[in-house]
């Protein structure tokens, strides 16, 4: 049995960050993904395969443990050792109790649909831990991404696994960790979850079920008073602005936050920050004017 290099599967280098892990394994995810290569078996090995890498160099204790090996087996091959001649079991046993420990480590979901190599080194024992993790909600995940109008509206995913469709509804609401449950959906009929993560978008700022955004007003509005067109997740709303707004005041818009995940029918609110906006070009008269109200003492 040969050396899985999963850095190699992943394309990074042994000092990546976990960020850069992450960014990559999304973009071959994505890439390979057999919902958009159905019927490509070659398309569904490759996303397994860049799959169970991620599993294991995702989390830190995981990705320490397979390094430790890595060590061992860089070293054999440099002192002229043959790829097939590695004594995994002797490592094992240099390295005492590490094979159970790893098995504990690993919540994947179990060793179906992962390499022989995985399964030699990580061991048939994953299957009662990870049904273990699983009963506390930490069984084989997978990761879904969605635009931040998917998770305030809520959306459906359609998942390929075991051989079968799956249509999942992901609930409005959902924020980037949250997970949702496919009872039975992972590997030998243990629970899948998807790890949801949000895309960043540059329009609302996010605490909890509240946002923050910036409209974008005239001077002349905040002095004489009028209405200011104010985006909201469900399209846009007119604001009321009184005359004499200050520019550090913030509107509260009750209700226009995201929905509640716990909470039916309920929203947070919508904090709406003044950006003013001072004209750049005056005519002679427009001058003339704002000069001449300037002088007033108020």
């Amino acid at each position: 049995m040969d050396y899985k290099d999963y850095y190699k599967i992943l394309g990074v280098n042994r000092k990546a960050s976990a960020d850069d892990i992450r960014k990559v394994y999304r973009k071959l995810a994505m890439q390979h993904h057999p919902d958009k290569n159905p019927g490509d078996k070659k398309a569904e090995d490759k996303f397994k395969e860049i799959n169970e890498a991620y599993q294991v160099l995702s989390d830190e204790q995981k990705r320490a443990r397979y390094d430790q090996l890595g060590s061992a087996y860089s070293n054999f091959r440099t002192s002229g050792g043959r790829p097939g001649d590695f004594q995994w079991d002797d490592w094992f046993q240099q390295n005492a109790g590490q094979r159970g420990n790893v098995d504990d480590m690993f919540n994947g979901g179990g060793s179906a649909g992962f390499s022989d190599f995985f399964r030699t080194i990580f061991g048939e024992a994953m299957r009662s831990s990870t049904r273990s993790q699983a009963a506390q909600g930490t069984g084989y995940q997978q990761e879904a991404q969605i635009s931040f109008q998917e998770a305030y509206e809520g959306t459906l995913r359609q998942l390929q696994t075991n051989g079968r469709k799956l249509q999942v509804r992901i609930p409005a609401g959902v924020k980037t960790g949250s997970k949702v449950r496919v009872a039975g959906a992972g590997p030998e009929g243990l629970d899948l979850y998807l790890v949801i993560r949000v895309e960043d978008q540059d329009r609302f700022e996010r605490d909890g079920c509240d946002l923050t955004t910036t409209s974008a007003v005239s001077i002349f509005t905040v002095i004489l008073g009028g209405e200011a067109d104010v985006d909201t997740p469900a399209g846009k709303v007119k604001l009321s602005i009184p005359a004499g707004t200050q520019t550090d005041q913030v509107f509260r818009l009750a209700g226009r936050g995201m929905p509640h995940l716990k909470k039916a029918n309920a929203k947070g609110d919508l904090f709406v920050k003044l950006k003013v906006q001072v004209p750049k070009y005056l005519s002679s008269k427009q001058r003339e004017l704002i000069e001449e109200a300037s002088r007033i003492k108020f």
